[in-house]
């Protein structure tokens, strides 16, 4: 019979930490709603998978090793692959980083920030460490007989958000590496043009998931695999779990305080907001939630109803889905847990990126400023600090790929009965999660991007063929550090799992 744990552990504080997910340093000054590391250990007693889902952005290099390890020094009889570890791409969570470089935003020790109180990110490393550890551990140990269900249902929870044009939209520009930048697409780009053709690619409507129950056949969590990043909250100087804290809260109106892990299926290039919709959503929003009380250190309002939809959406789902798949619930079905390492093809600097970028003057720096508005300053300062490398970075890429033309990444691919979770550590491009779900020989197969690896961190997007043609943010040069053509590869290699565990 199968065994079943949860556990989950709240990994907020009041404390002042630097927020992911912008190009500029933001800070938390509350906790608009709690963030959490979810755990869930799935057991056939032969073998089992430990799914750990955090509300943060991405998880960065070194993280998961740190959970394996001491989960291992802690519980020798738990295998730490067996830990598959995701990140919900909240923009409201903090930098979890365990020395002083936080990646993009630089050094912790350089950046300006009097007037403003902050935690070191290594100090709040420590603690979130601390609460996955219990998660993981907690789970595994609170493992007792019990059911699973699944199915699926169909939510508008994201949109694309590449708008197409006409016209290659750099032309005139006396930029020389503008054109490795941008071109034909652009990432939230106007619509209200005559050069705007279209979107990129469509949506994915369908949400996964996985039910599971005690002895008794009572419903006692949930994993909710939802094609949707979670970000709506982006812009805003608090700590928040986005719409996955209103799904958490109106799922325990309805059935109680169960668990509730959630999942980010591929959504490389989706966006919890439609661009062309924006004067009849404005509509929407006055007349449906005028009576919905804001909190005051909001900067975004709008933001509080696009998640306040996304949840109705998902929750439906849940609530349509759970009345037909809990009539089948499964005990006796096999777990196979694979976890293996496959090399994926770089995405290259070409020769004439690099002359491009290696003649251009070295970027010139402006003075780093001081003023009363010291918030403002830490915004402006480090948006500076992070624009100063782009130039180095082109040129470090092209004098490195031939000696390392590939990355190694960790794949989980796993079998619950005639189920299937594929893991991957991007930001993933719908289509290539299609092409997986199109060829797999599994009833459902649930797509789980931006998992933590144990020797690498969080690697960028991976964009199509035609996105990376069209360029723009998310699939340009910077955006995509693995190739098209690795993306297939991926494909490839999750395939020929999936078919081994199926046979």
């Amino acid at each position: 019979m199968l065994k079943i744990g949860w556990s989950k552990k709240d990994i907020s504080t009041d404390e002042h930490l630097i927020l992911a997910g912008q190009g500029y340093v933001r800070f938390s000054k509350f906790v608009l709603d709690p963030i959490y590391a979810t755990a869930l250990t799935v057991d056939d007693g032969k073998d089992y998978v430990i799914f750990l889902s955090v509300d943060i952005v991405s998880i960065r290099k070194q993280i998961l090793k740190d959970i394996r390890d001491k989960v291992k020094e802690i519980n020798p009889e738990i295998d730490p692959e067996k830990i598959l570890m995701n990140a919900t791409h909240t923009h409201s969570g903090p930098v979890v980083c365990p020395g002083d470089d936080m990646a993009s935003y630089g050094k912790f020790s350089e950046l300006p920030h009097d007037g403003v109180d902050l935690v070191e990110p290594a100090e709040y490393y420590k603690f979130f460490i601390k609460k996955c550890v219990e998660a993981v551990c907690e789970s595994f140990a609170a493992r007792s007989e019990g059911y699973v269900s699944y199915g699926y249902g169909f939510a508008t929870t994201s949109h694309n958000r590449r708008a197409v044009y006409f016209k290659d939209m750099t032309e005139g520009s006396d930029d020389p590496t503008l054109k490795f930048i941008e071109g034909t697409t652009k990432m939230y780009g106007t619509t209200a043009i005559p050069e705007f053709s279209g979107l990129e690619s469509g949506a994915d409507p369908y949400v996964n998931f996985l039910f599971t129950f005690d002895k008794d056949e009572k419903l006692t969590g949930a994993v909710l695999n939802v094609p949707c990043p979670s970000q709506n909250m982006e812009l805003e100087y608090s700590i928040s779990a986005d719409f996955w804290a209103d799904v958490r809260e109106e799922i325990a109106k309805r059935y109680g305080d169960i668990y509730i892990l959630p999942q980010c299926a591929a959504a490389g290039d989706l966006a919890p907001r439609a661009r062309y919709y924006d004067k009849a959503e404005e509509r929407r929003f006055r007349l449906k939630y005028a009576d919905v009380k804001l909190h005051d250190g909001l900067i975004n309002p709008p933001e509080i109803f696009r998640r306040k939809d996304i949840c109705e959406q998902i929750v439906n789902a849940f609530e349509d889905v759970y009345s037909w798949a809990q009539k089948e619930k499964f005990d006796d079905i096999p777990i196979v847990h694979s976890v293996k390492t496959i090399q994926l093809n770089k995405r290259f600097i070409t020769d004439e990126e690099y002359e491009a970028f290696k003649n251009k003057p070295k970027y010139v720096e402006k003075p780093l400023v001081c003023t009363d508005d010291k918030v403002d300053d830490l915004k402006w300062n480090s948006r500076e600090i992070g624009r100063r490398n782009d130039r180095n970075v082109v040129v470090e890429r092209y004098e490195s790929q031939k000696a390392n033309p590939t990355i190694s990444m960790e794949l989980h691919v796993i079998r619950i009965g005639n189920i299937a979770f594929a893991s991957n550590m991007f930001e993933l491009f719908m289509d290539f999660a299609h092409r997986i779900q199109g060829r797999s020989p599994f009833e459902q197969t649930f797509i789980v991007q931006l998992c933590g690896q144990p020797h690498v961190g969080a690697y960028g997007y991976l964009a199509t063929e035609r996105a990376a043609k069209g360029r723009g943010y998310s699939a340009n040069l910077f955006s995509n550090l693995v190739s098209p053509e690795g993306g297939q590869q991926l494909v490839e290699a999750t395939l020929e799992e999936l078919n081994k565990l199926y046979d």
